[in-house]
């Protein structure tokens, strides 16, 4: 199949100059000098997200400013008739006028009711196009990949996707599933799970089971291995939860960490032979460079990482902090108190709850991979402290044996899902543009709570190979 249009295009902002004192070939430092940040594409430009739908009326509340100055201009125009004696055409002119501009304000479903705390609210501080320019705005890092390669999947994929998948979340047994997976990440695990049709799926975290429903949801009959320290019908006394018939269960007393198991043996009890067809799902908050270890000696190839922290944020050393650097456009960081950099974060900590300042990205020395240089496992409970040449050369591993690194964007902008977690200046442009109402509820995503949208953090889809 060839490889698709590039999801979506590059976005350049200023780049700082590195506080560290680090040795770098000339070529990279040339490099590093002109290349931009960039947010990594996701979506198509011959995509129905790239184009105005006719019948989305949203587009009327962009272009407020231009019916208005038409009203003014009109009613100067018969003001101008009716000092001519014309009183009568005035009149009735300036009815119809009103009645006219009356229908379109009040008739369009374009026009939403936010409350305070949506992003619209937010507009009046950072500026009238802040929902479309802030995506990406402080660099969006992107592993690099061995040959350059993609995924096969396009925005037209995923919006068709979307369409399917919003009936089928709304009939998930755990409305409230607080503390594990909303509906973005739901969505991605059901997309990747049901365009790669393995022929098993394994899962490291599974809690009340939300993600053991949403992988059988994408492929109806194949088995999946589920690694947990809990059974999720632990969880049943309390509310709901999910248990599969077809999933064998390593939990409770028979809980065996994921880098334990005896693969070979399991693959061959169950008669799988082409490693290429095994699906991956990692929501267990462990060092994800270990996991990649892991699986690699395993011979896994299709992983997907639920929780991929950003720099500065989560309870584990994650791809998107290990990528987070100068040489990779998009990545590294100022920890320079006046940069530009620093002013935006400090203005971003005001509105969005992940979005972290230079006082909490940078530890002394100015350290900022990681947590604060840390390297961080075993839900928080790891904390070693790593240096930076430690952490370039996790950097250099990880794309030796990195054949496909795709973060899944948000399902849509802040000011359609009422989200306030994530700062959209650290992601990539959403499926669903900021302004797209019509878009948004045509998929049926309108009919979602709007906390189902709360818990963001880059999923990512990676195939690896050995060197």
């Amino acid at each position: 199949m060839a490889s698709p249009t590039p999801l979506h295009s590059p976005t350049p902002t200023r780049r700082h100059r590195p506080i560290l004192s680090v040795i770098i070939p000339p070529s990279t430092m040339l490099d590093r000098v002109l290349s931009l940040r960039r947010t990594t594409p996701h979506s198509d430009d011959s995509g129905p997200s790239a184009s105005t739908a006719p019948d989305d009326e949203s587009k009327i509340r962009k272009h407020q400013p231009f019916f208005f100055n038409a009203t003014t201009r009109a009613f100067n125009y018969l003001s101008r008739l009716s000092g001519s004696g014309s009183y009568w055409l005035f009149a009735i002119s300036l009815l119809l006028l009103l009645l006219s501009v009356s229908s379109l304000l009040f008739s369009s479903r374009g026009f939403v009711c936010v409350s305070s705390s949506s992003p619209f609210s937010r507009v009046g501080f950072f500026g009238s196009d802040v929902l479309e320019s802030d995506f990406g705005a402080l660099g969006v890092p992107w592993c690099r990949s061995k040959h350059g390669k993609t995924v096969e999947w396009t925005s037209k994929d995923l919006l068709k996707g979307l369409e399917e998948f919003v009936p089928i979340y709304e009939t998930r047994p755990i409305k409230n599933n607080l503390h594990g997976m909303g509906f973005d990440h739901s969505f991605g695990l059901w997309f990747i799970a049901r365009w790669l049709k393995p022929d098993l799926m394994i899962e490291s975290g599974a809690f009340k089971g939300h993600s053991t429903w949403v992988l059988r949801q994408a492929v109806p009959d194949t088995p999946i291995i589920s690694l947990s320290p809990r059974h999720p019908d632990k969880y049943l006394k309390k509310g709901p939860a999910y248990v599969d018939g077809n999933c064998t269960y390593f939990t409770g007393k028979d809980f065996v960490d994921f880098g334990s198991v005896n693969w070979p043996k399991e693959m061959k009890k169950r008669g799988i032979t082409d490693l290429s067809r095994v699906l991956v799902f990692f929501d267990d908050h462990q060092n994800e460079l270990k996991r990649v270890k892991q699986s690699l000696k395993a011979g896994f190839q299709h992983l997907v990482f639920e929780d991929n922290y950003d720099t500065g944020t989560g309870d584990h050393y994650s791809l998107r902090q290990i990528c987070d650097q100068f040489y990779i456009r998009g990545g590294g960081h100022s920890c320079f108190r006046d940069s530009d950099e620093a002013r935006m974060r400090s203005r971003n900590k005001k509105f969005w709850e992940k979005a972290v300042d230079i006082e909490e990205l940078c530890g002394p020395g100015e350290t900022w991979w990681g947590v604060r240089g840390y390297m961080r496992d075993n839900f928080n409970h790891s904390n070693r402290r790593i240096s930076y040449s430690v952490h370039f050369q996790n950097s250099r591993f990880v794309e030796s044996v990195l054949d496909v690194y795709w973060e899944l964007p948000p399902v849509a902008g802040p000011s359609l899902t009422h989200q306030s977690r994530y700062d959209p200046a650290r992601t990539s442009s959403p499926i669903v543009e900021d302004g797209r109402f019509g878009l948004f509820q045509r998929l049926g995503l309108a009919r979602l709570d709007n906390s189902v949208f709360n818990g963001y953090t880059q999923m990512v889809y990676v195939q690896i190979s050995e060197r």
